[in-house]
């Protein structure tokens, strides 16, 4: 990860594990691909597992941060109206917490794929920041599929093309 350690940097490495395998060149320009176009990228190809208990503790832990101190604000409004209101109430917060999980899964899957990315960017093309060339490796990428360049060829390929 980053050198610096933010709180959303501590919980991806809390409720992910991550190969210390180097990801594949091509692996990476897939991801890149699918992760441009606004797509779920596979974890195994870049590496990464959730270890779903830890993420349900991380998320519980975020739930309960923001129930708790509504439920003390509003419980004694609550308890003055009629009961049916605080069931039906109920029944929405629980709802709203079970969806909600699956967004924070794919939250987190998002920023991991985008870390894990950057991350092997370096290593790939020091040279060349993410930020700057990843929409231009993207073309040049997708150009090398359709010539057919072979995995070997794959890397000089790019560079050659980022020099023109």
């Amino acid at each position: 990860m980053s050198k610096e350690k933010t709180i959303k940097n501590k919980i991806l490495e809390y409720i992910y594990t991550i190969s210390k395998q180097p990801i594949l060149l091509k692996d990476l320009l897939v991801a890149n691909r699918q992760h441009n176009d606004g797509m779920h990228v596979d974890p195994a190809k870049l590496g990464f597992r959730l270890r779903l208990i830890r993420a349900y503790q991380v998320y519980i832990a975020i739930v309960l941060a923001i129930l708790i101190p509504i439920s003390l604000l509003t419980h004694k409004p609550l308890v003055k109206i009629d009961p049916h209101i605080s069931i039906l109430g109920a029944m929405a917060i629980t709802a709203i917490i079970f969806i909600g999980f699956n967004f924070f899964r794919d939250r987190m899957r998002d920023a991991m794929t985008n870390e894990l990315i950057i991350r092997s960017w370096k290593l790939h093309f020091p040279f060349f920041s993410y930020e700057e060339y990843s929409e231009k490796i993207d073309e040049i990428f997708e150009k090398s599929m359709k010539e057919e360049i072979s995995k070997r060829d794959l890397e000089k390929y790019i560079l050659d093309n980022l020099s023109k």
